[in-house]
Formats: C-alpha cells, sequence, structure tokens
C-alpha cells in the first residue's frame, strides 16, 4: 500500500475531519462525547503521514455532522483541522475550523475557588487565547491539556 491509497473506506453520511495534529485523535473523540459505547461508527487514522502537518490525524463518524459548539472546542487543540461533511458518499461542504473569540459552557476552569466551579447556576465562560483559553470569572489560564477540562 502506498501512502496515497485510501487506509479507511468512504462514508456514505457524516464528517470528517482532517488535519488533526497527530496524536490528537483520541481528544476529538472526547470532544464529541464518543467513548464507543453508543454505537456510533467511527474510523480513525493517527499518525498519517501529511504533507502540511507532518503527521496528522483523522476522524470519520458516521451519519453525523458537528454542532458548533463542538467546533468551537475542536478549533482549540486542532486549528488548522478541516471539516468535511459528506452526504451521499461525495463531499457536500468543506470547511475550516474557525477559532471563537469565546466558548461558553464546554470548559471547566482547573482554578478550584473560581465560581463557575461551585455550585453557582454560572455557565464557564472563557476567552480564547493564541496559546490557551482564559477563565472570565478568575482569570485563570489553561494552556496545557485542554481536553481534560472538556465538560462532559
Amino acid at each position: 500500500m502506498t501512502d496515497r491509497e485510501l487506509r479507511v473506506s468512504k462514508i456514505e453520511n457524516g464528517t470528517v475531519i482532517d488535519h488533526i495534529p497527530g496524536g490528537q485523535a483520541l481528544n476529538v473523540l472526547a470532544i464529541l462525547g464518543i467513548d464507543g459505547t453508543s454505537g456510533e461508527v467511527v474510523s480513525i487514522g493517527m499518525n498519517v503521514p501529511s504533507d502540511r502537518l507532518g503527521r496528522k490525524d483523522v476522524v470519520k463518524v458516521e451519519d453525523r455532522e458537528l454542532s458548533q459548539s463542538e467546533l468551537d472546542v475542536l478549533s482549540l487543540i486542532a486549528p488548522a483541522a478541516t471539516i468535511n461533511i459528506i452526504r451521499g458518499y461525495e463531499v457536500a461542504e468543506k470547511h475550516l475550523v474557525e477559532r471563537p473569540t469565546e466558548v461558553s459552557g464546554i470548559l471547566q476552569c482547573s482554578n478550584h475557588n473560581c465560581i463557575s466551579v461551585d455550585d453557582e447556576p454560572i455557565t464557564p465562560r472563557f476567552e480564547v487565547l493564541d496559546d490557551g483559553v482564559r477563565c472570565v470569572y478568575c482569570d485563570t489560564i489553561i494552556r496545557d491539556d485542554l481536553p481534560a477540562h472538556i465538560l462532559v
């Protein structure tokens, strides 16, 4: 098999997330809430050779199109990702992820004293930085292991 051949089969309908940084596919699945127990059909290519990234991951999720909030979080760990919406085995739409200026309700602050962590009726909100996110309530900056802070 050459690098130019398909490594996994085409999907009829769903989403293909391409150009994920190598080794991040499992974090993408965590963002999407996919743990294998719900029966989604998922194909993963990890550390696939890429001219653009050196190595990349690819995730194919059958019969599912991503929500904007999922794309927002995805953009934090895969800012160069390409989203392909597949319908009838063909690419119906192709998008680059766009980093939002703020994300809300999808990450948990790492500061245990933050008001958003308590039982207060406050939705966690973060300003998106070039190298992480900053909590709008306590100014805590999260740069590393962002997937560990995803609210499930």
